[in-house]
């Protein structure tokens, strides 16, 4: 699977596009909110520039797309009316994982290795963040929000983790530890870039999904996509798919503990950590402790999970097993989450 081909989200405003199914991601961006005004106050310390140049990485598409934009411009115009000086310029780059993702290796597919490098050193193109996409020393602020746990490619040598599509509690050992080798190989690349793209006292902001307990066969870690894996098995048994083909099927994905994090941030050494926090979510977004009307029912709350998994996961699981089952395939999970819940 060429994942920068797979990697994105469902388009469209269908029932189970991205754009009717990111209300999680929303709320991940308001829990954030507090650490992104203080971030930028603590830009204002030292200067404000005439233009702020600041990058999105990941925004994806839908209602959220500029949700960040808004925020960081409202930020900078309530600190200016407080310290009575003149609103910056805003140059914003935005970043998604649609069809800039979908295009990017085949063109890259067009030169040959020599013309490739150099192609990728001089001219920059805002797909892929674990390539260089800015020029040097170019950008004041890059944010991402719930996209830095996809990984650019499934780690290697994981063949024997048959059944699962993750890292699960019945995976060897060789799995977790081929999964966090290539997080940190990737974590690190996506630091050094972004390194070499910033400006001296630039600051970055990332939110992505993690893991709140060290050992990664908890349920906190696993069970969210041993769900999944078992509705494929169930359709297997029912002969709507080969076996072996969820055998050969793994995400290129890495939900990260915060001491992992730490170890590879400072370990890479191009950045400092002002501040790194975690919050917890449900996994039905609805299901939040400020949504005084929400009522839990199973079978609704488990569908509003599934359209979630499925406006992310729909391109990669229709290029390995096709489009047939997927209706089939979500309403399972739907049941199975919803049981959970």
């Amino acid at each position: 699977m060429m994942v920068e081909s797979v990697l994105c989200m469902n388009p469209g405003d269908g029932e189970t596009s991205y754009a009717k199914n990111s209300f999680l991601q929303k709320t991940v961006l308001s829990k954030a909110r507090p650490i992104l005004e203080d971030t930028i106050k603590d830009m204002f310390s030292t200067a404000l520039p005439t233009c702020f140049k600041l990058a999105d990485l990941g925004c994806s598409s839908g209602p959220n797309t500029l949700l960040f934009v808004s925020e960081f411009v409202d930020v900078v115009y309530e600190l200016c009316q407080q310290l009575n000086c003149k609103l910056p310029e805003f140059q914003v780059f935005l970043n998604d994982f649609n069809a800039v993702f979908k295009s990017l290796p085949f063109l890259y597919d067009k030169f040959g290795k020599e013309k490739r490098d150099l192609y990728g050193q001089h001219c920059f193109i805002t797909g892929s963040f674990y390539h260089r996409l800015f020029p040097s020393k170019s950008l004041h602020f890059f944010h991402s929000s719930y996209s830095l746990h996809w990984l650019p490619k499934v780690p290697e040598g994981i063949s024997n983790n048959k059944g699962n599509i993750y890292m699960a509690k019945a995976s060897p050992p060789n799995v977790f530890k081929a999964y966090l080798e290539q997080f940190q190989k990737d974590f690190s690349l996506f630091l050094r870039l972004r390194s070499e793209e910033i400006i001296q006292g630039g600051r970055v902001v990332l939110t992505f999904i993690g893991r709140s307990i060290d050992d990664p066969r908890s349920k906190d870690c696993c069970l969210y996509w041993e769900l999944l894996a078992k509705s494929l098995l169930d359709l297997a048994a029912k002969g709507l798919v080969v076996e072996a083909d969820i055998h050969t099927f793994n995400l290129p994905y890495y939900n990260p503990y915060e001491g992992e994090v730490r170890e590879i941030i400072k370990m890479e050494g191009s950045f400092d950590i002002d501040k790194l926090e975690t919050f917890s979510i449900n996994w039905d977004a609805n299901d939040d402790i400020s949504n005084k009307d929400f009522v839990f029912e199973k079978d609704q709350c488990g569908r509003n999970v599934a359209n979630i998994v499925r406006a992310v996961a729909e391109p990669m699981l229709v290029s390995h097993f096709g489009d047939d089952i997927i209706d089939e395939l979500f309403k399972r999970y739907a049941e199975y989450v919803g049981e959970h819940l």
